[in-house]
């Protein structure tokens, strides 16, 4: 039987507003361990922004990471799926717009995120299972 992306998803995603500035996501992920934050604006989805974007988008370019709002540097360009969307669904769309992570949302709202490491903890079968299961290096 297939499993729903709800049953594999970290709940609860870390948000924040479209206008906080990058040195405030940055503070978040390290304390969280996470390598992204869902951006928002008024509750609803409108980005994700991860640990390489600062680096690539914001440090490469010596932008000051203390004026810079997130919304100038997030992708705003991303692809969702619902919580009762299969796993496989979930999985080629990681494979067809090469991404690693995809938010869940239902009407807007992001309420999940489904990541290459929650599919494969999911699946012991998996050589990424054990790599997945390990606590992060902060």
């Amino acid at each position: 039987m297939a499993q729903r992306v709800s049953e594999v998803m970290t709940k609860n995603p870390v948000a924040i507003p479209l206008e906080a500035m990058l040195t405030e996501a940055a503070r978040i992920m390290r304390e969280r361990g996470i390598g992204n934050v869902l951006v928002t604006s008024n509750g609803h989805l409108c980005g994700m922004l991860t640990d390489r974007d600062i680096v690539v988008r914001a440090v490469a370019d010596e932008r000051d990471l203390r004026q810079t709002p997130v919304s100038e540097v997030c992708s705003a360009e991303i692809v969702t799926v619902g919580p009762d969307a299969d796993t496989a669904a979930a999985v080629e769309l990681m494979r067809s717009r090469a991404v690693r992570r995809v938010p869940v949302v239902e009407r807007g709202r992001p309420v999940g995120i489904v990541t290459m490491g929650d599919l494969a903890t999911h699946d012991d079968t998996s050589p990424l299972s054990a790599i997945s299961k390990a606590p992060p290096n902060v």
